[in-house]
């Protein structure tokens, strides 16, 4: 789960490198490095850390050259420390980084050990290196070596490789993990993902599973998994360099936030009008297949999952359709029966979640009436392995803690739910109502970004908390969920998540003066559950903070807590509304506390690993 960018060109390329890592610290921040060759011979710089400490080091200690490879690093094999640190060289004359896992790693190291090869770290990925000059050694070329070196490889990985003994070529393939090709005038790169590349090229090629790509700064060759010479589509990417820039925010997770009215009207744009869904916006043949679903089964992960689990909400109380939603790691790993006529939805915001895409890869063997992808980039191997597809136009999400791909996506699954409610026969004016009531969704949450100065306040009262329980009822337990797991990524304070009903069975006694208990509250049918559900944190002392809607009467306890009002619209449109002052208390108790809001401890962004 790391970042991966190369180059060749004819220019200095350290700058390049140093700029595309910044841009995937999302991915991975333990440790950074880079390799260029220069006079001949491969320069190194490691370090642990973030990147601006690579930065300060090349500052110290300048090296420069046409050809390099650089990485940043999250953990899976071995410490964060600098000789655990990417990239890994063989003899000082083969180069490599490496996204993803070698399964194999441990028979491979005992095989080149005893070929007489000495291992400087920890990680699964110097193997890769040996392997490759052992490879060369043979007499082979590098792409040949590297070629024949994947073939060897057991698990997923990205890598990026170059050698002192050819010069100007950098080889890059993918197996499990993402990697793409910057073209460039007169020069080409790799990168994880477009962000890495999109200050110096805006056109690209997405490399399919199995490719191996040879750059050099002149020339761009794409091989499949037979080493046959393939062509792969070029895209001209939309998004901007300022896309990826902070601007006047002090974090991107807080430029996110304040993103998502944006957000959501462009990922509603075009796919509603007049109170109804416009037709094929999920492909042209999708209503053929769309409906013939009697039954939904969801997978996802984290934040993913939370917006899944709102959707079987929607799905059973909206369309009548039963629905099925697991975690896909789990998911992947059980005989699930799949029900006649059951649609398959993945959802994830990067498209290269690994588990996720397993997951669709193991459902297309269950025999599903067909896939569905809900996601936030076009070029994603989820998207192109789909059968249908919904994009939800977040655009550029840095902050590891998911914002506005939540809520982009709770837009995109109420269009499909919306749709298929509709061809099972959910009446027309009804329908009407609640697309009308979706088209209000930006504005409302732009309304809930206006109370930022006051969660900020409230934020204070819990900078000194250690444990915090978060409450709520039917399609809003999800939100609950989400705001619990924004606040322990980022702050670092143990928060859980509990249906309101459920707390009389076991959570209640955990309840007490130190331990404040966040609650949304909806004007719907289970308001008056979910007082009754409040009162009894009142009655042990605890600190109460409810998020009501504007018509919803609750006694506000002042020093034993806070009601923050919002006007968080129907039914539908709620649980997104309601998202947004969480995120807003996550990201303010994180900031007072000190902690790193963009990149918190031991997490990565898009997770490409199991």
């Amino acid at each position: 789960m790391c970042g991966i960018v190369a180059a060749a060109a004819e220019r200095d390329v350290v700058p390049i490198l140093v700029s595309g890592l910044k841009a995937l610290e999302y991915r991975g921040y333990d440790s950074a490095g880079l390799s260029v060759l220069a006079d001949g011979e491969l320069a190194r710089a490691r370090t642990v850390g973030k990147v601006r400490e690579l930065e300060s080091r090349l500052e110290s200690t300048p090296i420069a050259g046409h050809t390099g490879i650089a990485h940043t690093r999250w953990a899976t094999h071995g410490v964060p420390n600098e000789a655990n640190a990417h990239p890994h060289l063989s003899t000082g004359t083969v180069g490599v980084v490496h996204n993803g896992i070698i399964e194999n790693h441990a028979s491979l190291r005992a095989e080149l050990q005893s070929l007489g090869y000495r291992f400087d770290s920890d990680t699964d990925t110097e193997v890769i290196a040996h392997l490759v000059h052992h490879l060369m050694r043979d007499g082979r070329g590098l792409r040949a070596s590297v070629q024949a070196a994947i073939a060897r490889l057991h698990g997923a990985f990205a890598i990026a490789v170059i050698s002192s003994d050819q010069p100007g070529h950098v080889i890059g393939a993918r197996r499990g993990s993402p990697l793409c090709v910057g073209i460039g005038i007169g020069e080409h790169f790799l990168g994880s993902d477009v962000q890495a590349l999109i200050k110096v090229t805006n056109r690209f090629v997405y490399l399919e599973e199995g490719d191996l790509v040879e750059i050099t700064r002149t020339a761009m060759q794409v091989y499949d998994a037979d080493g046959r010479e393939v062509e792969r589509r070029l895209h001209t990417s939309e998004l901007s360099a300022d896309a990826v820039e902070r601007g006047e925010y002090r974090h991107y997770m807080l430029k996110e936030i304040f993103e998502q009215p944006r957000a959501i009207a462009e990922t509603l744009e075009g796919r509603i009008a007049g109170g109804r869904i416009l037709p094929n916006i999920f492909g042209v043949d999708a209503e053929d297949l769309l409906k013939r679903v009697r039954h939904v089964q969801i997978v996802a992960c984290g934040t993913s999952y939370h917006a899944g689990l709102v959707a079987r909400y929607w799905l059973e109380g909206l369309a009548d359709i039963p629905c099925s939603i697991e975690v896909a790691s789990e998911y992947r790993y059980r005989h699930a029966v799949v029900p006649a006529d059951s649609l398959f939805v993945a959802i994830s915001q990067s498209g290269e979640t690994a588990d996720t895409l397993a997951a669709l890869r193991e459902g297309k063997q269950r025999g599903y009436l067909g896939s569905f992808a809900v996601c936030n980039v076009p070029e994603s191997s989820l998207v192109r392995e789909s059968d249908l597809v919904l994009m939800t136009r977040a655009g550029p999400e840095i902050g590891v803690a998911s914002t506005k791909a939540f809520t982009t996506q709770l837009g995109a699954l109420a269009l499909l739910v919306l749709e298929l409610a509709r061809l099972n026969g959910l009446a027309p004016e009804r329908c009407a109502r609640l697309v009308n009531d979706l088209s209000e969704l930006p504005r409302r949450v732009a309304d809930a970004l206006e109370l930022e100065p006051q969660i900020a306040k409230l934020a204070e009262r819990f900078v000194n908390k250690h444990h915090t329980l978060f409450l709520g009822r039917g399609v809003n337990y999800p939100v609950a969920l989400e705001g619990a797991l924004k606040l322990k990524e980022i702050s670092y304070i143990h928060a859980e998540a509990y249906p309101a009903g459920e707390l009389k069975h076991g959570p209640l006694a955990l309840v007490d003066e130190d331990m404040p208990v966040i609650t949304v509250a909806p004007n719907n049918q289970l308001l008056e559950k979910l007082k009754s559900n409040l009162e009894e944190v009142r009655a042990r002392g605890g600190e109460l903070f409810v998020f009501a809607d504007n018509d919803v009467e609750i006694k506000d306890d002042g020093a034993r807590g806070a009601v923050v009002k919002i006007n968080a619209g129907g039914n539908l449109i709620a649980p997104a509304v309601f998202t947004v002052p969480l995120q807003l208390l996550a990201y303010h108790v994180a900031v007072l506390r000190g902690t790193d809001v963009d990149q918190p401890r031991n997490l990565a962004k898009s997770v490409t690993v199991e």
